[in-house]
């Protein structure tokens, strides 16, 4: 497949002269030469931000729960609120920040993260705690989705790319490493959102300033129609999985799955229609954008959904507090941040499809250490494999945003980085719902629960090593 370059496949400006009706407004020429220091910096520090207020609620879940009155069947919508909101808006954020300009989008995004977060304190109730979750979700959709955009406009040339996008892919370890942390050392859960509110404000703030705006306008006007089918099936997918707990053949739980494939399918043939698709299903006969696609899909499902409800299940089953808690998830958050960091040096010499595979297969067998350490009621037997998940989860932050913008034009990096978001957070979703579903529903209680979640989990990942091989082998 040919490699696109920036340099011959400059990104097009909107003019007043130019511009077809029901085309984005014209905004001021991109800058071309953005400050990198400040994108790179800015972008990662949203990220971080955005991915601390994702990871907030897994240790302050039991807590949270109780002080919203929240039953166990419902604790999923908690946990499953931003992710549910990112995956229904990456896609079109990653269209609009294209269309109608990547800092406009990424500040928006990061402004509307301080506002959603801080009201996400204020809430009363299970249901407006989930709202505020989802809207919080969509605000980090358009910060992470045009964030790779700017980096792509900032960084054209391969060398500084690998660069950027390894240290983009290391901030959202240590966004998922501080989150619990933070969360964590403040003893009230409603302040430490305000703390994380305050920090998005800050670097809104700063971006509006610092950040130069770059865009790809195709014309048209954004899919909505898109937009609202996608968000729908994913609802239903989300409640399927979320009810399934309580019996999978009920029939809630079959009609449910029912929509979703029929929302599913109207979304496909929308974007068939549409002149401005979401995402370009054309994409879908590419090697490259399947492997990235695919490796966010098993991240979420595999990763995310099993270590978004690992720690409140450590401090059900093992009596840990909240920071004990936090302390032993930054043993698998805190090496994957570093392994991330420093995974950009294998550019060159390894392939992101391989740094794909290698990090699902260190999963599986880092999740698989862990079996039975819970049933023994010992924390440190969950001590190797934390640390060998953790290289995994490093290898696999490294290489799925260097992959998502690779395998589209780089005029349309953001919807390139909307779609393998996407796809990352509709397995999050179902990951995090089927966890819930497999530990608490088990016979033999919460322990034996946790060691079906994890054998599930190892299972997805090397199903997932295998798919990245194979879409490898085939490209060649």
């Amino acid at each position: 497949m040919p490699r696109f370059n920036e340099r011959t496949l400059p990104e097009p400006v909107a003019t007043a002269a130019a511009a077809p009706q029901g085309a984005p407004a014209p905004a001021p020429a991109a800058d071309p030469a953005p400050n990198r220091r400040a994108t790179l910096a800015l972008t990662s520090a949203a990220t971080a931000v955005a991915l601390m207020t994702y990871t907030a609620p897994m240790v302050t879940l039991p807590q949270t729960a109780a002080a919203l009155h929240t039953p166990l069947s419902a604790q999923a919508w908690l946990l499953n609120g931003t992710p549910l909101g990112l995956a229904a808006l990456l896609l079109v954020a990653g269209s609009l920040a294209d269309d109608y300009g990547r800092r406009r989008i990424f500040v928006a995004g990061t402004f509307a993260l301080g506002i959603t977060t801080a009201l996400g304190a204020l809430t009363t109730n299970t249901w407006l705690f989930t709202l505020a979750r989802i809207t919080q979700g969509g605000a980090s959709a358009a910060l992470l989705a045009s964030s790779l955009g700017l980096i792509v406009h900032a960084f054209p040339d391969p060398r500084g790319r690998l660069h950027a996008t390894g240290v983009w892919g290391a901030f959202v370890s240590g966004g998922i490493a501080l989150g619990p942390v933070v969360t964590g050392a403040i003893p009230n859960w409603r302040l430490a959102y305000g703390v994380l509110a305050a920090a998005a404000l800050i670097v809104a703030a700063l971006s509006t300033r610092a950040l130069s705006e770059s865009r790809a306008p195709r014309g048209g006007r954004p899919d909505l129609a898109g937009a609202v089918t996608f968000g729908l099936a994913l609802v239903s997918l989300v409640a399927a999985l979320t009810l399934g707990r309580d019996g999978w053949l009920r029939a809630p739980v079959g009609l449910l799955l029912l929509a979703t494939v029929v929302l599913l399918g109207l979304f496909v043939v929308r974007e068939r229609r549409t002149a401005t698709p979401m995402i370009d299903l054309s994409l879908l006969r590419r090697p490259r954008f399947l492997a990235s696609s695919a490796g966010g899909l098993f991240t979420g499902l595999a990763v995310i959904g099993l270590f978004s409800f690992l720690p409140a299940l450590l401090q059900q089953t093992l009596g840990l507090s909240a920071m004990d808690t936090a302390w032993l998830f930054l043993l698998w958050s805190g090496l994957s941040f570093a392994v991330a960091l420093q995974a950009r040096r294998l550019g060159g010499r390894v392939s992101p499809r391989i740094q794909l595979a290698i990090g699902f297969v260190l999963h599986a067998g880092g999740t698989l250490a862990m079996l039975g350490a819970i049933g023994a009621g010992s924390w440190p037997r969950l001590l190797p494999g934390l640390l060998i998940a953790g290289v995994g989860s490093g290898l696999l932050n490294a290489a799925l945003p260097l992959l998502s913008v690779e395998s589209v034009p780089p005029q349309r990096a953001a919807m390139g980085s909307g779609a393998q978001q996407t796809f990352r957070y509709i397995g999050s979703c179902a990951g995090v719902a089927l966890t819930i579903a497999l530990a608490t529903s088990s016979a033999g209680g919460l322990a034996r629960g946790a060691d079906i979640a994890m054998l599930v989990s190892a299972g997805l990942a090397l199903l997932a090593a295998v798919g990245v091989v194979a879409l490898r082998e085939r490209a060649a």
